[in-house]
């Protein structure tokens, strides 16, 4: 699979020193890096309870030992795979964040739905489509067989999201960010564009979907304005 040997290949280039290394050292770095990613191929088509160490190593080319040499077991070769997915994650959402820093609430707030509903529903042009399909095939997996790395992943992938929201609509609502209605607010914004996410069964079920970039557009400032008006009434409302 292409994409997670990209991404692979980005995390170990990011920790690289430019230092002259041995050939038994490139070797464990060569290794290194086919398990990563033979790991990665498995653990998104099959999940990590259904992938053993064995099948990896097999399609990686390497003994059994490697991944306790590297990884110290099955999981910390899981949780190096997952890293490399929430490094690509946090990369989409640096650019659905980040609005011009002169932008006002209301606006910040329509830049992350407009950025953030077609890198969802994989149709920004912009993006990998294959890498993304293949974090969120990963995170699937994940989401309905929870590991040991469901905190993390949750601090590391979806928590700088939800802290991004909650600043914006705190401001918006002209309260504290630990006020209730600020986290009610900000589940029904991400609920909104979470439906418009790549699903197997609404594109089996219904002609067309997901809905093409102009649909999606148009979806998409629904949801900024639906919100912005619920939260202006909420802000009246106390």
């Amino acid at each position: 699979m292409t994409a997670p040997r990209r991404v692979a290949g980005h995390r170990a280039a990011a920790r690289a020193t430019p230092v002259a290394r041995s050939p038994a050292d490139v070797h464990d770095i060569a290794t290194r890096e086919r398990l990563i990613s033979a790991a990665a191929a498995r653990f998104a088509e099959h999940g990590f309870a259904n992938v053993s160490v064995r099948d990896v190593c097999r399609d990686a080319g390497a003994n059994v030992a490697a991944v306790n040499y590297h990884f110290d077991g099955k999981l910390g070769l899981y949780r190096e795979v997952v890293g490399a997915a929430i490094d690509a994650v946090r990369e989409m959402a640096d650019a659905v964040m980040f609005a011009p820093s002169d932008a006002s609430p209301a606006e910040r707030l329509r830049h992350y739905v407009r950025a953030y509903v077609p890198r969802i529903a994989g149709r920004d042009s912009r993006v990998d489509a294959e890498r993304v399909a293949w974090i969120h095939k990963l995170m699937r997996h994940e989401t309905s067989e929870p590991t040991p790395l469901a905190p993390w992943i949750a601090e590391q992938a979806i928590m700088p999201r939800v802290h991004y929201l909650s600043a914006l609509v705190a401001e918006l609502l002209k309260c504290d960010a630990d006020d209730p209605r600020v986290m009610r607010c900000v589940i029904s914004i991400q609920a909104q564009c979470l439906f418009y996410g790549r699903d197997k069964f609404r594109e089996a079920a219904f002609p067309g979907w997901p809905p093409n970039a102009e649909e999606l557009a148009l979806a998409a400032e629904h949801i900024a304005e639906f919100s912005l008006a619920g939260i202006r009434r909420i802000a009246e409302i106390g």
